[in-house]
């Protein structure tokens, strides 16, 4: 699988080895490594923010495949649209999906997101980032309090989920 997003980023400068570009720690103008996105995000105000249509694919047992998705317009049929923002947690998508899949509204149901977008090359990539509990449940820890933004989500990718 292609895991390059469109554009890519640039990876952070920790300031270890030598020569060009290099600022040692300690020095004045060493930087620290940014924060969590999270923490750098405005919340949306919701009441003022046009919302983003969010096409869903569920799938019970796997994530949908490449091929799934490679004939636009033949997506996957198990499809639902949720009007969301950026700043929608998976625990609230988790939320959503319950209401029209019943097989993720077991207490034991694990849901695996992931989202569909297109590579550099122009395939599809489906590439998973995160994981939520039906129920949750502190003593099994997962990634509900993630927002889409957190993990580089686009405006036009699929949202792929995987009832477990």
């Amino acid at each position: 699988m292609d895991g390059q997003r469109r554009g890519g980023g640039r990876p952070y400068n920790s300031g270890s080895g030598s020569g060009p570009g290099r600022v040692p720690p300690g020095h004045p103008h060493h930087a620290p490594p940014p924060p969590p996105k999270s923490f750098n995000q405005e919340p949306i105000d919701r009441e003022k923010t046009c919302p983003l249509l969010l096409r869903v694919f569920t799938k019970v047992g796997a994530h949908h495949s490449n091929e799934d998705f490679s004939v636009r317009g033949k997506e996957p049929k198990d499809e639902v649209q949720i009007y969301t923002w950026k700043d929608a947690t998976l625990r609230e998508l988790t939320d959503l999906v319950k209401e029209v899949a019943p097989e993720a509204r077991r207490r034991d149901a694990t849901l695996s997101f992931a989202f569909v977008y297109p590579s550099k090359t122009g395939r599809l990539v489906v590439r998973e980032v995160g994981r939520t509990s039906s129920v949750p449940n502190p003593r099994r820890p997962d990634d509900s309090k993630l927002a889409l933004r957190d993990v580089d989500f686009e405006i036009g990718d699929y949202l792929d989920v995987a009832i477990l």
